[in-house]
This record gives structure tokens, C-alpha cells and sequence, in this order.
């Protein structure tokens, strides 16, 4: 093992803490510079699982209920091919040629390690889409394509993918001083994967003579009545995804359906024994902190027992009682479906004329409350930054070089830092792309070049606030919904353009957000920090930005799901979150 950090005061890590309990117990005091990071097998693995991640997720991505393949799944399937390759692979030393430095380079540098793995975990993330399960801006290719039916160009969208999953990098690194060094900072859905490393590689025998089992053999037990059970609701069973018994008892009543159902009503008694449909859209609720879950819980409940029962029966708000009660679709005065395409001329512009003819768009009650106090999250998380953490972020910015560290910064300052320049030129490239597909490109994106810029002040400007409420409490608000009706404002009758702001805007937070979670990680696994830039960087080259596959499964979904005449009714699902 390599040397253990001592600090200035003689005082070892062990003799040092973290000020947060969660992270006392779960993240490891020490470390051990001399295991390799770069190998190839961490590049070979990652690439792989990178592709593969992106696939599925894309693929599943279309379900009612998105199955999300994460991060953690290619943690667990990652460790045996690692051991694997450190079998197999020969231990013969090569040399560079001189130009390139000459120095000793092997395939297999020694056993499968820790640091290795972690890497490995952050090129997976790209293909997770850091929590998102999919490339956002492929949802931009599957309406043109789908429910518009016109066409967009290759080079168009494979730019537009690119530039929206990589814009806010530059930012974020700028950042890290406020959301990654900070021990309060504490990022709680980092702690699930460090527990996961450590238990998958660290040897801890349990007592004898007791029932008490190691945390690896509980997770392989955990894992494999959890891959068993799947089979039921996920294809033996489907029913047991939503069991609305409310809805059994009385199958011919509307209002029963409306109340009962967990699919297409508020769900009021339904429950669920598939862990797909309780984590789909929030994610594992075992991650979260106790006072977020119960927060989340309480406006739950208000929203989904209170404000929409009471706007749809009580007052029957804008004729609520026409549409159905929970609903991602459009609908006419009278009921019926919108014709989205009736109402786009020629130019994919929206066709006012056409509008006034048939009547203004209607949504129903549920999603229509959910589209507006989404404005009331965007403003409290502003407000909640500025009261419980504007004074730090002020202190932090005035003494950021002079502040006490704490053991897991101490820890990472034995390794070189990133230049800055090295985010500045990321932003500044990322940046001008950008600005070369909002001009050179504009009859297909619609977007002109102030349109974007504006998306990247708005997602700047929310970047800190959110990352720590991320960091604190593992809940991210979303800035889609401000983000359209900002672009709506401002350049009405552009469908496209409108959705590109809100790509541009939203993700640019969303990456940037992500980027910093994963330094956490690294931040906590003693990664050394120019190593995860570069393999963050690198995913997207290999992975996110070389995907054929959203194309394929984007005509796929346009010839077999909506080839009918008014399959183009259908809207994606875009909750707020």
C-alpha cells in the first residue's frame, strides 16, 4: 500500500473525521496513490459499457414507466470482467517510443483495483445520461420526426445531442470550490455508489457464530432476489406494476377509474410491487435524506389529494370535467384529441389562422397543476439557496484559499488540480459549435444565435443554487418547464425553436449539475481530479456523441408505434420533476 496522509499537525487521517455522520460511515479516511487509474482495462471496459448503457436506456426510455439502467448496474457487471482481464491479459512491459515520452506501459499493470473501477463507473455515467436514462435531445428527433413527420438532418441532430450534453462542463468546473470541497457538501446519492465500491472490494469476514452477514454477501443476496422477483411484474405479471383495487370494486364507475387508477388516475389506495415503477421518475427513495423524502411526501399528497380533487370536481376549472383527470395529451374544447399537425404550416411555423379555427390547445388538470407550481419550485429554490446558504457562498468566495479543509480535501491536494484553462477552453469549443449550429443550421433548429445564449445565463445562473440543493438533499429541480415558457414569450409560433431553448437551457444545468457529482465521487474515492476531466471529457467522444442507436430506435418508434392516422396526436410524457 502507498504512504497514508499526515497533515500539518502530525495527525493521521484515521484521527481526523468528516462533520457529516452519513459520510463517517461510509466513505474510507485513506488512500493509496500508487494503484493505477489508467489502464486498459478501465478504457476498455468503460467504452463498452458506455455504448451499452446508452442503448438501453434509450430503448427503455419509451415505457410508460422508464426502466432505467444505472450506474449501478454497471458497477456490479464491471467488477468481474476486471477481474477477468487482470487474469488473462499479459503482464509484458512495453515502451513508448520516444517521442512519446518513452516511459514502460503494460496491459496489465497488476489485480483489478478500486480506482480503476470508479473510473470505469464514470464513463458508465454518460451512458445513464447522469440520472436522465437517455440523451434529452434526442426527444427533439423523435418529435420531428414522429409526431411532426418532417425531417432534420443528421449532422443537425447528432450537433444538437452533442452541444446540449457537454455545455455546461465549463461552468461547473469553475464551481467546484462551492459544491465538491465543502464537507457539508455532502451529495448523498455519491454515498450509495462509495458503500457499493467498498463492499465489492474490500474483504470483511463476518463474526463466527453469528447471523450477521458481510456487506458483499448481503448486496449478492439483495441482487439476486431482486433480479428474480423482476421476472414476475416485469413479464409473468405485468398487473403487479399497478394494483388498483378500487378500481376491481367498482369497474363501471368513472369516477372510481379516475380515483383508483394508478396509471391513469391519482392511484388513491393502488399500490405497486414493481421497484421499476416506484423509482422511475424520482429514483430510489432509499438514497434521498429522510427530511427530503417527507417533503416530497407532504407536497404529494397536497397536490395529488387536494389541489387537483378540488380544481377538477370542486370548481371544474377551465370545464376540467371534459378532459380526462391525468393526462400528457391535448385535447380540444369538446374532448377529443388535438390535431398538433393541423395547426403547423409549411415553414413548421404555428399556423395562426389554423389556430383560431379550431380552438386554443387544453391539457388536463392534473398536468396543466403540475406545469404551473413548477414556477413555485424555480422560485424557491432561488429563495432557499439565498436564505439557508447565501452567507456561506459569500464567506466561501471571500476565503476560499484560507479555509480548513477537511480530511478528504486534504486527501486530493497531493494530486496536481485542473488547470482552469482547461474548462474555459471546453466552454469556449462547446460554445462555438453551439453558436455554428444555431447559425449555420438555423432552418432546421429554428434557434437563433441570442436564443441560445440566453439558454446558457439561465442554466449558468441556476447552476450553483440547484447543485446544492442536489448535494444536500439528492432532489434536482428541473429548469424544463421555465425554459419554454421563457422561449413561448419571447418567440412565439416556433415549435422547434422552443424545444431546442429548452434542451439547451435545461441540460446545460442538468450536465453541469451531473459533472459535479461525479468530482464528488472522484473527490471521495481519491481519484486524481485530471484523470476523471479527461475520462469525462472522453465519454462523450466515444459514447454519447457516436450513438446511431437513438437514430434507429427513434425510426423504429416512428413506423411500428405511430403509424397510424392519428398517431401523431400522441405527446411524450415531459413531466416536471
Amino acid at each position: 500500500m502507498g504512504e497514508m496522509a499526515v497533515d500539518e499537525h502530525g495527525k493521521g487521517p484515521e484521527e481526523e473525521t468528516s462533520p457529516i455522520e452519513e459520510v463517517r460511515l461510509t466513505v474510507p479516511r485513506g488512500d493509496d496513490p500508487t494503484l493505477p487509474v489508467w489502464t486498459f482495462r478501465m478504457w476498455s471496459i468503460g467504452l463498452l459499457s458506455c455504448a451499452l448503457m446508452s442503448f438501453l436506456n434509450q430503448f427503455f426510455s419509451y415505457r410508460t414507466e422508464p426502466l432505467i439502467v444505472t450506474q449501478i448496474t454497471v458497477q456490479v457487471a464491471s467488477l468481474p470482467m476486471g477481474h477477468f482481464l487482470a487474469r488473462v491479459l499479459p503482464r509484458r512491459m512495453f515502451r513508448a517510443p520516444a517521442m512519446l515520452g518513452g516511459r514502460e506501459w503494460t496491459l496489465n499493470p497488476g489485480p483489478f483495483n478500486m480506482k480503476e473501477h470508479v473510473l470505469i463507473s464514470i464513463f458508465a455515467n454518460a451512458g445513464y445520461a447522469f440520472g436522465n436514462g437517455h440523451a434529452y435531445a434526442v426527444g427533439i428527433v423523435d418529435i420531428i420526426r414522429a409526431f411532426y413527420r418532417r425531417s432534420i438532418s443528421f449532422l443537425a441532430a447528432w450537433l444538437l445531442i452533442t452541444t446540449t450534453q457537454v455545455l455546461g462542463y465549463g461552468w461547473a468546473g469553475l464551481m467546484r470550490k462551492y459544491v465538491v470541497e465543502p464537507a457539508h457538501m455532502w451529495w448523498p446519492g455519491t454515498l450509495v455508489q462509495v458503500s457499493l465500491f467498498r463492499a465489492l472490494h474490500e474483504k470483511e469476514e463476518s463474526p463466527k457464530d453469528s447471523w450477521q452477514i458481510s456487506r458483499s454477501k448481503f448486496f449478492l443476496v439483495a441482487l439476486i432476489c431482486s433480479f428474480a422477483w423482476y421476472v414476475v411484474p416485469g413479464y409473468l405479471f405485468p398487473t403487479l406494476t399497478s394494483i388498483s383495487w378500487v378500481c376491481w370494486v367498482f369497474p363501471k364507475s368513472v369516477t372510481a377509474q379516475q380515483l383508483g387508477s394508478g396509471l391513469k388516475g391519482l392511484g388513491l389506495g393502488a399500490f405497486t410491487l414493481d421497484w421499476s415503477a416506484v423509482s422511475s421518475f424520482l429514483f430510489s427513495p432509499l438514497i434521498s435524506p429522510f427530511f427530503a423524502t417527507a417533503n416530497i411526501f407532504v407536497g404529494y399528497f397536497l397536490f395529488l389529494y387536494v389541489f387537483v380533487p378540488t380544481a377538477y370536481w370542486g370548481m371544474n376549472l377551465y370545464n376540467a370535467k371534459t378532459f380526462p383527470i391525468f393526462s400528457s395529451h391535448l385535447f380540444m374544447s369538446n374532448g377529443s384529441a388535438y390535431q398538433i399537425t393541423d395547426i403547423v404550416n409549411q415553414k413548421f411555423q404555428l399556423d395562426t389562422d389554423a389556430y383560431a379555427k379550431l380552438g386554443r390547445i387544453n391539457l388536463s388538470t392534473f398536468f396543466a397543476l403540475a406545469y404551473g407550481l413548477n414556477f413555485a419550485t424555480i422560485a424557491s429554490t432561488i429563495t432557499h439557496v439565498g436564505i439557508f446558504y447565501g452567507i456561506e457562498i459569500y464567506h466561501r468566495f471571500r476565503a476560499s484559499q484560507t479555509e480548513v479543509p477537511d480530511i478528504h480535501t486534504k486527501l486530493m491536494r497531493k494530486y496536481d488540480d485542473i488547470p482552469a484553462w482547461w474548462f474555459y477552453s471546453l466552454m469556449v469549443l462547446s460554445m462555438t459549435v453551439s453558436l455554428i449550429l444555431c447559425t449555420a443550421l438555423k432552418d432546421q433548429v429554428q434557434l437563433p444565435w441570442w436564443g441560445l445564449l440566453f439558454a446558457c445565463g439561465m442554466a449558468f445562473v441556476f447552476t450553483l443554487p440547484i447543485s446544492i440543493i442536489t448535494a444536500t438533499t439528492n432532489q434536482t429541480p428541473g429548469l424544463n418547464v421555465i425554459t419554454e415558457y421563457a422561449m413561448g414569450l419571447i418567440m412565439p409560433g416556433y415549435p422547434v425553436a422552443n424545444v431546442c431553448f429548452k434542451v439547451y437551457g435545461y441540460m446545460s444545468m442538468l450536465q453541469a449539475v451531473a459533472f459535479l457529482s461525479d468530482f464528488k465521487l472522484g473527490h471521495y474515492m481519491k481519484i486524481p481530479p485530471r484523470s476523471m476531466f479527461i475520462v469525462q471529457v472522453c465519454r462523450y467522444t466515444s459514447g454519447r456523441d457516436c450513438q446511431p442507436q437513438h437514430g434507429v430506435v427513434a425510426t423504429w418508434l416512428r413506423r411500428e408505434h405511430l403509424s397510424g392516422p392519428t398517431a401523431v396526436t400522441r405527446q411524450p410524457m415531459d413531466m416536471p420533476r
